[in-house]
């Protein structure tokens, strides 16, 4: 029955990473994700098995370059090119194409066969109008947030060593902006074989040539170069290449001091799933090369999984905010979530086989026996359990069992938590939580001594089992206190922390957060920064214009992606009293200004600051063409002249959600 239920959702169960169905055969198990329901922005993580061939198969290498502006960038692709190497020697030797594309270099492969071989590839006959041009966004985009703030360029060097490495590029010769003039080294290029080019026509001519049907992307930076290139993610995807992302052989270019205010890791991961949801499936090394798959050195989060199937309490819509903003720094995260059709399934829940903890928020499932052995696997691993709320009866049917097929765990709150959960309090009751003890206590650190309102009703928890410490008692008038959070230490060695708080009005609540959020770190053995709760307001935030007004000044800005026809007499109305500014040119005082500054088949940078908000969508013009700039951009109040542009170009600063084309 699962097996059956699970196919509906487009899932197959896998088994050993890079198995071969036949000899001449590559077996990928490709990871995509599907939204649970429409508009819902949450998505099930899933695999499906693709069989390719290799000689219909080709790997690009985009942009590994041999030098780079940012030092902790170049440290990054060092550490796994050895491996990216290795992977196309395998592909190579199989029968599969490898194209170098190390953009801006051609100049040093003029006399190179590979060069001369890519240029003589004959010229396609569909190959697309639009593949020489940067690709900033594609449909399939337009309804999601893009994850991360890059408008700075990304560049997380320490200042100080920064400027040191700009003075070591420039003693060797090279310009510290742009200093790449070859591919790394530690990538090598047959020169029988092999194919080098950066244009994204040539690219696609080798590929019709050649008979490709299936692209590798590989290289860097997976949200700038690999994503839009006239040879990246988006070309292929929206030309109709079977195009996958080996996401272990990518690095993105994030700076943690901007939004959201997470690791350089956790960057990257949200950048590959905002692939993965809207763009292209991804692959990763060991399925070509065996083992496991590559991780930086210095990349020790754990890796929490968060499991929800819950409705009444709407933890899908409070714990995926709590996550970004409080676990983003220490932690790699993920959701399983609960079918929207189907009850008791929980879609690619085989990911705790690679998980590290686990935070359950679910509410009486009963599951596939399949899939409750994954559950009961991870636990007996003696691994870091987290619950809250209705975690307690998260695999209890309140007086039935499971059916035929099904599994339920009415002993998971006492064998995993130390609970005894039994029923709650009246909803009218007004309940109240305060600490336990004043011994101090990592999970309670910080928390205020006095007692604060909790949401919902009171759960009946009382008597825990041995081995429990009470951290946290909650209260109604007129009954006795029950315990409302607390440690376990399993049998098996396995931390536990479970609080019967979670109510969505619990996510308002500062003492609560604190209580969460430390208990997660707990369970994990990993001590608490203060910097966990201190996080910035202030930064580029979506917003749909017309908005407004605002009583401060406000800043906005979006991305211009305009072809020919736009270039005669082009204007940009706004209000009088704003100012405008495209690709860093003021508009303000010379509104002629616009034509010159209007780079046409490119991205644009169009800012607006205003004293009121724009409570009128703006509006640009050329001779033969209108459009009014309704839908999203980006948003911050404040007053900063710096924020009039970017220190890079659009195309490679803005992301894919404040794109607007002809």
């Amino acid at each position: 029955m699962w097996i059956r239920s699970a196919i509906r959702f487009g899932v197959v169960m896998l088994g050993l990473h890079a198995s071969l169905l036949c000899a001449d055969d590559w077996s990928f198990h490709v990871r995509f994700q599907q939204e649970v329901a429409g508009g819902s922005g949450r998505f099930h993580r899933l695999t499906r098995e693709e069989k390719w061939r290799p000689e219909e198969t080709a790997i690009i290498v985009c942009d590994v370059w041999d030098l780079h502006h940012c030092l902790n960038a170049v440290h990054r692709l060092n550490q796994f090119t050895p491996r990216l190497n290795e992977v196309l020697k395998h592909a190579r030797g199989r029968g599969a194409i490898i194209i170098h594309s190390p953009s801006d270099c051609m100049p040093a492969y003029k006399d190179h066969s590979a060069r001369t071989r890519a240029l003589e590839a004959p010229l396609a006959d569909n190959l697309p109008t639009d593949m020489g041009l940067w690709c900033s966004a594609i449909p399939e985009e337009e309804r999601a947030v893009y994850p991360i703030d890059q408008s700075d360029g990304g560049e997380d060097d320490d200042p100080a060593e920064h400027a040191r490495w700009a003075v070591k590029l420039s003693a060797l010769g090279r310009n510290p902006g742009t200093p790449w003039k070859t591919q790394s080294k530690q990538i090598e290029i047959d020169a029988e074989r092999d194919y080098i080019s950066d244009r994204g026509d040539e690219v696609w001519n080798i590929l019709e040539h050649r008979g490709i049907k299936n692209v590798i992307l590989t290289g860097v930076h997976v949200n700038m170069c690999v994503l839009g290139r006239p040879f990246g993610l988006r070309q292929m995807a929206r030309n109709g290449k079977n195009v996958v992302l080996m996401r272990d052989m990518t690095d993105t270019m994030y700076n943690p001091k901007r939004w959201p205010f997470v690791s350089h890791y956790t960057g990257n991961d949200l950048i590959i799933a905002h692939i993965e949801r809207h763009v292209a499936p991804t692959i990763t090394s060991d399925q070509i090369l065996g083992g496991a798959p590559f991780v930086f050195h210095d990349d020790h989060r754990p890796h929490l999984v968060i499991v929800c199937a819950e409705d009444e309490y709407k933890t899908a819509e409070t714990l995926p905010p709590l996550a970004l903003k409080y676990l983003g720094r220490d932690f790699h995260v993920s959701y399983v979530w609960g079918s929207e059709t189907e009850r008791n399934l929980l879609p690619g829940i085989e990911v705790l086989d690679e998980a590290d903890a686990m935070l359950v928020s679910v509410r009486r499932r009963t599951l596939p026996t399949e899939a409750m052995a994954v559950v009961k696997r991870f636990v007996a691993k003696g691994k870091p359990v987290i619950g809250i709320r209705t975690a307690s009866h998260a695999f209890s049917l309140r007086n039935n069992r499971a059916g035929a097929g099904q599994d339920d765990w009415p002993e998971f709150d006492s064998n995993v938590f130390g609970g005894n959960y039994t029923n709650h309090y009246g909803n009218k009751l007004v309940a109240s939580a305060y600490r336990a003890m004043l011994v101090p206590h990592s999970i309670v650190n910080g928390m205020e001594k006095r007692p604060f309102r909790t949401g919902g009703s009171l759960y009946k928890t009382s008597p825990l089992e041995k081995g429990t410490t009470t951290l946290l008692l909650g209260s109604v008038d007129g009954q006795p206190a029950e315990p409302a959070a607390w440690t376990y230490l399993r049998d098996n060695g396995g931390r536990s922390f479970y609080t019967s708080l979670g109510h969505v009005d619990d996510f308002k609540n500062e003492q609560f957060i604190r209580l969460l959020v430390q208990g997660i770190y707990w369970a994990n053995g990993i001590p608490v920064n203060e910097q966990v709760f201190q996080k910035s307001d202030s930064y580029w935030a979506t917003t749909n214009v017309p908005d407004g007004p605002h009583s401060e000044t406000a800043w906005y800005r979006c991305v211009l992606r305009l072809s020919g026809p736009w270039a005669s007499d082009f204007s940009v109305d706004v209000p009088s009293s704003a100012s405008v500014w495209l690709n860093g040119v003021s508009l303000t005082k010379d509104s002629d200004a616009a034509a010159d500054a209007l780079l046409v088949d490119d991205a644009n940078l169009l800012v607006i600051r205003t004293e009121s908000g724009l409570t009128v969508a703006p509006t640009i013009r050329s001779k033969s063409r209108t459009k009014i700039l309704e839908g999203t951009w980006q948003f911050r109040i404040g007053d900063r002249e710096e924020w009039s542009n970017m220190p890079l170009p659009a195309k490679f600063g803005a992301g894919s959600d404040i794109v607007f084309s002809d």
